[in-house]
């Protein structure tokens, strides 16, 4: 049984939405789905516009076979050829053998790596600015190589202004009945998934996505229809500045993400206890457990604040596991021009503040606003003004405001010594003799360093 939906005049959506698939790319979780597009032109020629996953494939069959209603396939457009779009093309090209695929030259031999089908013998090769005219339609192609992987392009079809832009302006989520995002409240249900999916899929790739946002400025474009999610024809301005804003790097929200890690919850407690503060300062705040929470929803969050908190127990002289990790793939989607603050646990050697900043310090733009708050495994009568004074200077940089000087608190004496570097054993003193030796390993006093 068919399920096509008239968008616009001889346009037709032909996709599908898969609820069952646990995580996006095996990676991201989607407990609302995923919905997987296609679109059909019944011109003089008929176009069909990219095909869909496997998953949705028997549906697909059928809203094609009705759409064209016993009319040939003249065309297929392969936009993306990455599996979930074209796991069906080979089943298809066998039920349309006269059907010539429109693709540029690094599709064509990419589709044959992926799939026992070879387009090359019925390939349309296009490349930038390329166009096909199949009647009162005139398609032109424009490259948008990374976005997100090397072969995509995009279709812009100059009669009616659609663009159909292959990931670019997708989100995460099943289409529940209702395709355009002007009938839905996009920023209460579709936003949070929208950036998701942009940054975990997209996000490293900002200066290419910018390049598409470019070429597409100079378009006359009246609605927009992309792989995954619902179809933009009203606002358009709104999720091409959300895609603006984040290709960029720039912060939706002047407030804090604070991410924490925590093993026995002395650090879970200064990072509640800093968002308390922030919160009664006015200052919009978010809080997550990276151990709990799954990294793709945090790293989205990052790209939506303007600072960031990262507290994190030291665990087996490094950064705990799940922070290590979270900060890692932060660093690895190229996010940048942030303002943030380190929270560092330690039971008895804290070296994770010192190790997150070298990660921070390595990626573009990222300040460091001041030196870590440390505990020793719990906060010490007194670190709570420690944290309020974070808060404040927190807050002041979220307001562009120059933080008061205010003199240093009286807190628990820092910790003062040196760290064995082989097994963590911590020195208490000011001074380290020479011929020390480690209780724990045996190491010589070479092998310690001051303590941070």
């Amino acid at each position: 049984m068919h399920c096509v939906t008239n968008i616009h005049e001889d346009l037709y959506w032909l996709g599908g939405s898969d609820r069952q698939l646990a995580k996006f790319e095996n990676v991201f979780p989607i407990p609302r789905g995923v919905s997987y597009n296609a679109y059909l032109v019944l011109d003089e020629k008929t176009v069909l516009l990219d095909t869909v996953d496997k998953a949705v494939g028997e549906r697909f069959f059928e809203n094609l076979e009705f759409a064209l209603a016993g009319r040939p396939l003249d065309y297929v457009v392969v936009n993306h050829m990455e599996p979930d779009h074209c796991a069906t093309l080979g089943e298809l090209l066998r039920r349309w053998p006269g059907a010539q695929v429109v693709a540029n030259a690094k599709t064509v031999p990419m589709v044959s790596q992926f799939f026992d089908c070879d387009i090359s013998n019925r390939a349309v090769v296009v490349k930038e600015g390329d166009t096909l005219c199949t009647g009162r339609h005139t398609f032109t192609f424009l490259m948008a190589p990374m976005v997100h992987w090397p072969e995509v392009m995009v279709s812009y079809d100059a009669a009616d202004g659609i663009l159909f832009s292959a990931d670019a302006f997708g989100t995460f989520g099943a289409l529940n009945g209702i395709l355009f995002a002007d009938e839905v409240d996009f920023d209460r249900d579709w936003l949070d998934e929208a950036r998701r999916y942009y940054t975990n899929i997209v996000g490293k790739y900002g200066p290419q996505v910018l390049a598409l946002l470019k070429k597409a400025a100079g378009l006359d474009i009246r609605m927009i229809c992309p792989l995954h999610g619902p179809v933009w024809r009203k606002d358009l301005g709104y999720i091409l500045d959300k895609y603006a804003k984040w290709a960029a790097y720039e912060p939706e929200v002047q407030g804090v993400l604070i991410a924490f890690a925590s093993v026995y919850g002395g650090t879970e407690t200064a990072a509640n206890i800093l968002a308390c503060r922030l919160a009664e300062l006015g200052i919009p705040v978010d809080l997550y457990d990276v151990s709990v929470t799954h990294y793709s929803y945090v790293l989205s969050e990052a790209f939506k604040y303007s600072h960031l908190v990262f507290a994190s127990t030291t665990y087996n002289n490094g950064i705990f596991v799940s922070m290590d990790n979270f900060l890692r793939d932060l660093a690895h989607h190229a996010l940048r021009g942030r303002k943030v603050a380190l929270i560092q646990n330690g039971s008895w050697a804290p070296a994770s503040g010192k190790l997150m900043s070298e990660i921070l310090c390595g990626m573009k733009d990222m300040e460091l606003l001041e030196a870590p708050v440390t505990l020793k495994s719990t906060l010490a009568p007194g670190q709570d003004q420690e944290l309020e004074a974070l808060a404040r200077t927190l807050a002041a940089s979220v307001r562009g405001e120059e933080p008061a000087l205010e003199a240093e608190p009286e807190t628990a004496d820092k910790p003062r010594g040196f760290v064995c570097k082989i097994c963590g054993f911590v020195y208490e003193s000011d001074t380290l003799p020479e011929d020390f030796t480690c209780p724990i390993c045996r190491r010589p006093a070479s092998d310690f360093e001051p303590l941070a």
